[in-house]
């Protein structure tokens, strides 16, 4: 009896982790704009998460769930753009603006610029998160954008030690190669304990 109580009481908590994982959800786009489309750093495999990411974004549009493009607004100084990538995403350059079939809604949606990989790292992205819901904040994260396994991946880390709930568009997010997207989503899912799923996936969820 005792050790049925027990497990009991350890199922309980999973059982609410389980149900509240997408709780007061957010839908976080991430880079996604002209440099990484077709501008230095574009990749052909982008093509593929412009659709999946478009209906996302309708569908979270239409059940008044909060839309935030995280992208780069770089100085020509950031040590990205110096000691790795080159000049990409310059703050007011044509590259750094979000691309056409993504374009944010000026009444509702939100734009939060970065300068790392993370879109936490020194920007306002944290106390947004924590003010929407009339106060009572997001809950759950739904990331979508570049790359997988660094700009998707530090946004990742960052979400999770803040003790937001992850969710990954699988077929919303892409890297270089294959092979870093694939590894990407293995290391999300198994050291932020991230939920893996497909945009048709997440409409089910969200959709009231």
């Amino acid at each position: 009896m005792y050790a049925l109580s027990s497990l009991i009481r350890l199922c309980i908590p999973l059982l609410f982790e389980s149900d509240s994982l997408i709780s007061n959800p957010v839908i976080i786009l991430v880079d996604v704009q002209n440099d990484f489309f077709t501008g230095p750093l574009k990749i052909k495999r982008v093509i593929s998460i412009t659709e999946s990411l478009e209906r996302l974004v309708v569908a979270a549009r239409k059940n008044d769930i909060p839309v935030i493009y995280s992208i780069d607004a770089h100085y020509p100084q950031d040590i990205e753009v110096v000691r790795k990538w080159g000049n990409h995403a310059i703050k007011g350059s044509q590259g750094a603006q979000v691309i056409p079939e993504l374009k944010p809604d000026e009444t509702k949606d939100y734009v939060v610029e970065k300068r790392t990989y993370s879109g936490f790292y020194e920007t306002g992205l944290d106390p947004l998160l924590r003010s929407l819901y009339r106060g009572d904040g997001a809950k759950t994260v739904i990331l979508g954008g570049l790359h997988t396994n660094m700009c998707i991946r530090h946004t990742s880390a960052d979400a999770f030690f803040r003790g937001y709930h992850i969710v990954i568009a699988k077929d919303g997010v892409e890297a270089f190669t294959v092979e870093d997207h694939e590894q990407g989503l293995k290391y999300l899912e198994y050291v932020y304990n991230a939920k893996i799923m497909t945009v048709n996936e997440i409409i089910q969820e969200i959709v009231k």
